[in-house]
């Protein structure tokens, strides 16, 4: 039996999937990237190969991906996060779609057709608008630990809407909504309707919609705000968070001579 991984090395944060020939994840890892993405992906790779039982010394079987992708010297191919993003989201929905990556500094749009095959994409890198570090920024603001924005935004009662996307511009505009004495329940169902509307605003939203990266990990209830919106079910992979590791790893598989991922 031969073992592959992916390592996606995120600005925010760096994940890792070992898998085998049947394309079973055995074991994965996601760790704060930090300052240092070598050293992040060393110690992720690490955690995830101790939670498989498993040790990969071929750097051939190892394929990284992300936006610190070639700080990975123990890999022995790169390709593109929207390369494995692709084929992640594919693996679990293999017909065509519409793929929306929430991610922690960046989100993605990609089109995928009935084949796999990427026939668009669309990405946001102006700004923290519609991200994680959105999120965290905001959180940060109301003095509220980012863990805890899910279940607030659930027992609100109220729509709230946020006119900006920026995340200088919210933090003013709540600040205002504070002092008028809106509830910090109702303003994160807000914070999370602004995520939403910027994915609406990146690029048309077409077909089967399917969900990825960290935030939607952490925040289901966006998800069925998202559903609410869209009229119609939002397909999330059981490791939403994983996609581009599992991509990088399928990639390493086919590379090998592996089953057909």
């Amino acid at each position: 039996m031969n073992y592959f991984a992916g390592i996606d090395v995120g600005a925010a944060t760096t994940k890792a999937v070992i898998i085998d020939e049947g394309r079973k994840i055995l074991g994965h890892a996601v760790e704060n990237s930090g300052s240092d993405f070598k050293a992040a992906a060393e110690q992720t790779f690490e955690k995830s190969q101790e939670r498989a039982g498993k040790e990969i010394s071929d750097k051939s079987a190892i394929f990284a991906t992300g936006y610190g992708r070639r700080n990975v010297s123990f890999a022995g191919t790169t390709k593109t996060e929207i390369s494995c993003h692709s084929k992640g989201s594919y693996f679990y929905f293999a017909h065509g779609h519409t793929l929306i990556d929430i991610g922690g500094q960046d989100s993605k749009i990609i089109r995928v057709d009935d084949s796999g095959k990427r026939v668009a994409f669309k990405m946001n890198r102006k700004c923290a608008a519609g991200t994680g570090a959105f999120l965290e920024e905001i959180a940060n603001r109301l003095k509220i630990k980012l863990e805890d924005l899910n279940e607030l935004a659930e027992k609100a009662e109220k729509d709230v809407q946020l006119g900006s996307y920026c995340t200088v511009f919210t933090a003013t505009e709540i600040l205002t909504k504070i002092r008028e004495g809106v509830q910090v329940e109702d303003l994160v169902k807000g914070i999370f309707d602004s995520v939403i509307k910027r994915a609406f605003e990146m690029a048309p939203l077409e077909g089967n919609i399917v969900m990825t990266g960290g935030v939607v990990a952490h925040n289901p209830f966006l998800v069925k705000m998202f559903e609410k919106k869209l009229g119609r079910e939002v397909f999330v992979p059981p490791l939403p968070q994983l996609t581009g590791a599992l991509g990088a790893a399928l990639y390493a598989m086919e590379e090998k001579g592996g089953k057909n991922a």
